[in-house]
């Protein structure tokens, strides 16, 4: 650590006292203190008090412009009025009943009407919708491998529990990369029937299609990939994903849980103009509450309509959540809030270009719809080994000398995004890069002490 990420995390100490001591208390009773892995981070995270459109207040009263979001299921920004109205209705007549009430037929809709599919199911999490989808696919293709991509991540549950974070000398042939369980407690027998291929690398896929041509269920991809900061589809990609499954007679799913609420109108879907088999839906979808779906054709649902394949759950279009869902497509989701908040982060990733190329950093920003990142390379990745070698200690840098200064860029963590909500507006993008100009030439400074750029383009400590 340098002496200039050590001052940063001095200050960030200094600033948050009660957040530290709430960290203390909290981890005497919940494993590191939190409710998700994700969310710790050292020394300590944050811990907030309020949130409100574009802000949040921590505990110690200090104020945020937040690009946080909640990982990115905050489109609709914090207590948006049109999902607060109709929760607040919702909550006077009924909060659970578990029998069919309506909203789960208007909201099916509205996703029918924008996505590429004639039947929805829904859930509370990203995770339950993956989890359900492969099991859709195998249910309908008779099948039981999958393929997803190294450093791909799609929830918590075994299948795909594998490749998301393998170390350097797990990684096998870059052209077929070894399946790296992820986790203590994942079930072999289920981790074993996931294969892995490298994003952006057809001729990968289409070997372990070849490899196993009549065991392979699906493909299950983020159609940009997010677990590695911010790496786009080559062109042509997608389609060819969409290619090889019908080829070989297997599934193409897009994950769409962080890009069906954030990219665009219909998601990714539209963006790339792409028709996977299935869709799934989750995080900004519900404006802040527990909302996830996913999609597919009546033929390929037909599984579930005819209880072959049995799906369920106990909150599963609980009608709070329907309310707040119906409220986010109707009034959040809109392609005039799409134009806008597409504008908002082209003026982000334009005026990064201009402080990264002023400072002199070896980095440079991407981003599409409401999301985009910071990435310290050299030149544009295109799967998780060229993201893979990374200095932390200069992301961590930029984030805590961001945070200090009242900005939190992204959630924590150099794999995440920023998101930008429809609450934000031009003035909060030009306070996020007036403090990012403000810590750039410290950034530059460190990098040039630390790094130098080996032979091939890449980063070399």
């Amino acid at each position: 650590m340098y002496p200039a990420l050590e001052k940063e995390l001095e200050t960030y100490q200094k600033r948050t006292p009660k957040s530290r001591k709430a960290h203390e208390r909290a981890s005497n009773r919940v494993p590191i203190g939190v409710g998700s892995n994700y969310r710790y981070y050292p020394p300590y995270p944050l811990s907030v008090r309020d949130g409100k459109g574009s802000r949040i207040h921590d505990i110690d009263g200090n104020e945020y412009l937040d690009h946080n979001l909640c990982y990115g299921a905050l489109f609709a920004g914090h207590c948006h009025p049109a999902v607060m109205k109709a929760v607040e209705k919702r909550l006077r007549i009924g909060t659970l009943f578990g029998m069919p009430h309506g909203l789960e037929l208007e909201l099916a809709e509205e996703i029918c009407a924008r996505f590429p599919v004639e039947m929805v199911r829904f859930g509370s999490s990203g995770s339950e919708i993956t989890m359900h989808s492969l099991r859709l696919a195998r249910a309908v293709t008779g099948r039981s491998k999958i393929i997803k991509m190294e450093g791909g991540y799609h929830g918590g549950h075994d299948a795909v529990s594998v490749s998301v974070k393998p170390k350097e000398g797990q990684f096998g042939d870059p052209e077929h990369p070894t399946a790296v369980v992820s986790s203590l407690g994942v079930l072999k027998g289920t981790a074993d029937a996931t294969l892995v291929a490298p994003f952006n690398n057809l001729p990968a896929v289409e070997d372990l299609f070849a490899e196993n041509p009549d065991d392979i269920a699906a493909v299950l991809v983020e159609p940009i990939m997010m677990n590695i900061g911010i790496c786009m589809p080559d062109e042509g990609y997608l389609p060819g994903l969409r290619d090889i499954t019908r080829r070989y007679g297997a599934m193409f799913i897009m994950d769409e849980v962080k890009t069906g609420g954030k990219l665009a109108y219909g998601g990714a879907c539209e963006y790339f103009n792409v028709k996977p088999d299935i869709v799934c839906l989750g995080k900004s979808i519900g404006g802040g509450f527990p909302l996830a779906a996913f999609g597919a054709s009546r033929e390929v649902m037909e599984v579930i309509a005819k209880q072959k394949m049995f799906h369920a759950g106990t909150y599963n279009t609980n009608p709070v959540v329907m309310a707040a869902g119906l409220a986010t497509f109707r009034e959040v989701l809109t392609r005039e809030a799409f134009e806008h908040v597409s504008k908002l982060n082209q003026k982000l990733l334009d005026g990064y270009q201009q402080t990264i190329k002023k400072a002199g950093l070896i980095a440079y920003a991407e981003g599409a719809g409401a999301n985009g990142a910071l990435m310290f390379y050299p030149h544009r990745i295109r799967n998780y080994r060229d993201w893979y070698h990374i200095d932390e200690d200069l992301w961590t840098h930029y984030w805590f000398a961001m945070t200090n200064r009242g900005v939190l860029s992204q959630p924590y963590w150099w794999d995440e995004q920023w998101t930008i909500s429809v609450q934000h507006t031009e003035a909060d993008i030009d306070e996020h890069l007036e403090v990012f100009a403000d810590i750039a030439p410290a950034l530059a400074a460190a990098q040039e002490e630390r790094m130098t750029v080996g032979p091939l383009g890449t980063y070399a400590s």
